[in-house]
């Protein structure tokens, strides 16, 4: 069994896209948001409880995070543990510093963490958006995937460039610079309110990353590890000189 999910919500173009790519592999189950709920990174709703319907047989809407969907199917609502968690496909690309926002890449994150492999994927684009392509991808990558497995935590980041695509490669998250992050205005009471998410600045572009496969025209899939250790850096943080206790 697949399961699907992601952060557009439940009605979204490219989660049917998702489904219709994988659904010839093997049985798929969809537990996705019951509404769009992008960039709300891997958020964990604790708060208060969490309701899933079922919209049409296989396919559950759950008023909650992706994080949510994922920990809600595999803890509670499916009978039969799932192989693998396919999440998107995002309208936007998920790419470098993004993937620490992406509800997208949360929900296979969620899902390595609960021991099963999961794998994101994001069409890249601002308007229109074309799925066909990424579907075509995910088809091939995931009968792969049914025949050799994941490596243990590890989650695959896949984004799909816009256009014709002349391949795809092995990538390393970039690094993206925002500018005027922080947008002011001031409302007819005269009250200040705040609106995140300015222009996008400068990506990093070296070879080698995904920003540069997409520029490239070729479809990143970029391997994500869950231990966020800077094991580089201990050594300097063992000389820091902490006089404590």
């Amino acid at each position: 069994m697949i399961l699907v999910s992601n952060d557009d919500g439940i009605q979204s173009e490219g989660l049917r896209s998702l489904v219709a790519a994988v659904e010839s592999i093997d049985d798929v189950v969809v537990v996705a948001p019951d509404r769009e709920r992008s960039a709300v990174s891997h958020a964990l709703t604790l708060e208060r409880p969490l309701r899933a319907d079922e919209v049409k047989p296989g396919w559950m809407a759950v008023d909650g995070t992706p994080t949510d969907c994922v920990n809600l199917a595999l803890n509670g609502l499916l009978k039969t543990r799932p192989w693998l968690v396919v999440a998107g496909i995002n309208r936007g690309a998920n790419l470098g510093d993004d993937i620490t926002y992406s509800g997208t890449v949360s929900a296979a994150m969620e899902a390595a963490l609960l021991g099963v492999p999961g794998v994101a994927f994001s069409q890249v684009g601002r308007a229109a958006f074309e799925y066909a392509q990424a579907g075509n991808f995910a088809t091939a990558l995931v009968k792969c995937l049914r025949l050799s497995g994941v490596p243990q935590d590890t989650v695959l980041n896949v984004n799909i460039p816009e256009g014709g695509c002349a391949g795809f490669c092995i990538t390393r998250q970039g690094k993206r610079r925002y500018c005027d992050a922080v947008i002011e205005k001031v409302d007819p009471r005269g009250r200040k309110y705040y609106w995140i998410g300015g222009a996008e600045g400068e990506t990093d572009g070296e070879p080698g990353t995904d920003f540069a496969a997409i520029k490239e025209g070729l479809i990143s899939l970029t391997p994500l590890h869950l231990d966020f250790t800077n094991y580089s850096s201990m050594p300097d943080i063992g000389d820091l000189n902490i006089n404590w206790p």
